[in-house]
């Protein structure tokens, strides 16, 4: 596929915001629509008042039923949200003085997602009075039936997008509920689990029952920002505020012990913490629980309160996580082959809007990884399936912006009743599960369906940058100006620039990865740079011919105590 550059527009009345803003972190901000500094504040002042979450009072009655003679069991989902918003909910509950709190994960290959049935029976072993879902349950309707049943009230704690009946829960709370006023319907589930905390914390105090030792809410911030980052929300101004606030956290050494040995297994140092650190060092190895093994281990990580504990715990998750890597290779490796001809397309190619995938022996942990990577090869849809069971596959969904993929799966479910037996998600990432025998059926109407939504999306060959930047811009300063300018993330995107560049060397390194030394032509100004994953297995990098267009982003390389420039180069174009 021929890739075309296509930069961001500044604001309309985008004048400078002025003060001490380094020029190019204004030009940034101005093309992701901020108007005033007002927009840039990130203290927990301009945070969303805990009462207008809808659900919230009655929430909180219903908690506080169960505080001193009741037994309350969270079940989380097993991905990095989950675990934090399931810590993150243990933590809390048991620090205001519950008498009896306890967790429960679903093992994604034996339960599936979600509070179902299996995992209603499973819990009722623990003899719960009340059952708290964090991260899922908004589309439990059996396995809320199954609770009740057994007199088990049922508190739903979601964020995902509900289906046309709602589960028979005593309380929901979920931004996305049809008629929400909430300002912020992008709250990962850990931002949900955190706004109920708040308030029960609130409710505590107004009645006497919270003395100095009871930890605030705003404890619970490193966890948030964590699973925030991880689960890939929008970063709107309310999200821009729970992230930064727990990175300050973070930053201060005022964190779980958990978050602190992720850190270091992965070698990032805390105290320059950034979102990306979070989300490409700490949360693929809390994954990797989930996707390979049992999230329990994850969670446990984060309940531990000694370092010790905390740090053997990393060390297994670094373990999997290294497991995970190896397979997911395995399985790239196969679904890239596949569509190396969507990617580059020849005369009469086969066309896919939406792309399914599926192989016999892939790994169902994995395959949202895999559905990922291919996407942004192909730079559309992609459902990555696996077998669920002898006649059933599990799919893993991604998409690209402009085309909500839980939309598209909820208009076949509506045009196609017998395909898809469940589904869940949200626009960028979703899950489903359908009859073997019905892929190839599926496949046709999804290719369809996505072909309905790219009339209204932008187009697959396009990459959006923030423009060139003058050599002299090109700089350290510039770099960290960035760096601090954030938290960056899903929809206020890490900023990323192009330009013309001559390679004068360059060399492959670690098989997938290439490391060059560019120069701006006419400047004099050199840099070094890396492609990170450039090159698929056994491939040989062959620069451009005359100069290259490279997109990049600014890096502050930090080694043995000293700060260079580095580019992080995402795509490397041929300039004719």
């Amino acid at each position: 596929m021929r890739l075309r550059v296509v930069r961001r527009a500044l604001a309309p009345q985008g004048a400078p915001l002025g003060g001490d803003l380094h020029p190019v972190l204004d030009r940034v901000y101005a093309a992701r629509g901020v108007r005033s500094a007002a927009d840039l504040d990130t203290s927990l002042g301009r945070l969303l008042p805990v009462g207008t979450l809808e659900g919230i009072p009655a929430a909180v009655e219903l908690l506080l039923q169960h505080r001193t003679a009741g037994r309350v069991l969270i079940i989380g989902d097993f991905d990095a949200d989950g675990a934090t918003s399931s810590a993150l909910m243990v933590r809390a509950l048991r620090s205001f003085g519950f008498a009896a709190v306890d967790f429960l994960v679903p093992n994604r290959f034996q339960f599936g997602y979600g509070l179902t049935p299996g995992i209603v029976s499973l819990a009722a072993a623990r003899a719960p009075t009340l059952i708290v879902t964090v991260d899922n349950g908004i589309s439990s309707n059996a396995g809320v039936a199954a609770a009740r049943a057994l007199g088990i009230e049922v508190l739903i704690t979601d964020h995902h997008l509900p289906g046309a009946l709602l589960p028979d829960a005593n309380v929901i709370v979920n931004p996305n509920l049809g008629g929400s006023r909430f300002g912020s319907r992008s709250l990962a589930g850990v931002g949900v689990a955190f706004y109920v905390m708040a308030a029960v914390r609130r409710r505590l105090e107004e009645a006497g029952l919270a003395g100095p030792a009871t930890p605030g809410a705003a404890e619970l911030l490193d966890l948030v920002a964590l699973g925030t980052v991880a689960d890939v929300v929008p970063l709107d101004a309310n999200n821009r505020v729970l992230v930064a606030q727990g990175l300050k956290r973070i930053r201060a050494g005022r964190c779980v012990a958990g978050i602190r040995a992720l850190l270091s297994i992965a070698g990032r140092p805390a105290h320059d913490l950034t979102a990306a650190d979070l989300a490409f060092g700490v949360a693929p190895r809390l994954n990797a629980a989930g996707r390979i093994d049992d999230m329990t281990i994850g969670i446990q990580c984060l309940l531990a309160d000694d370092l010790a504990t905390a740090e053997r715990l990393a060390a297994r998750l670094d373990e999997l996580n290294q497991e995970r890597r190896s397979i997911e290779a395995r399985m790239q490796q196969v679904a890239l082959a596949a569509v190396r001809c969507l990617a580059d397309p020849g005369p009469g190619a086969l066309q896919r809007s939406g792309v399914c995938l599926f192989d016999e022996s892939w790994h169902q942990g994995v395959v949202g990884l895999v559905a990922s990577r291919v996407k942004d090869r192909v730079r559309r849809p992609v459902i990555a399936f696996a077998i669920a069971d002898e006649t059933s596959l599990r799919g893993s969904a991604r998409s690209v912006a402009g085309i909500h993929i839980r939309d598209v799966l909820d208009s076949i479910a509506t045009r196609h009743p017998d395909l898809i037996e469940r589904f869940g998600g949200h626009a960028m990432a979703a899950g489903l599960t359908l009859e073997r025998a019905k892929l190839d059926r599926f496949a046709r109407a999804f290719d369809e369906e996505v072909a309905r939504w790219t009339a209204g999306a932008p187009a697959a060959d396009t990459i959006e940058t923030d423009g060139e930047l003058a050599p002299a811009e090109i700089a350290l300063d510039t770099a960290q100006a960035l760096r601090s300018g954030g938290p960056w993330g899903q929809a206020f995107p890490e900023p990323c620039f192009d330009g013309l560049f001559s390679i004068r060397s360059a060399r492959v390194i670690a098989e997938r990865h290439v490391k060059m030394w560019v120069e701006v032509p006419r400047s004099g100004r050199a840099f070094d740079a890396i492609a990170f994953n450039h090159l698929e297995e056994g491939a040989e990098f062959v620069p451009p011919s005359g100069l290259a267009q490279l997109v990049y982003r600014l890096e502050v390389n930090e080694y043995q105590g000293e700060r260079r420039l580095q580019l992080l180069v995402d795509h490397v174009l041929s300039a004719t």
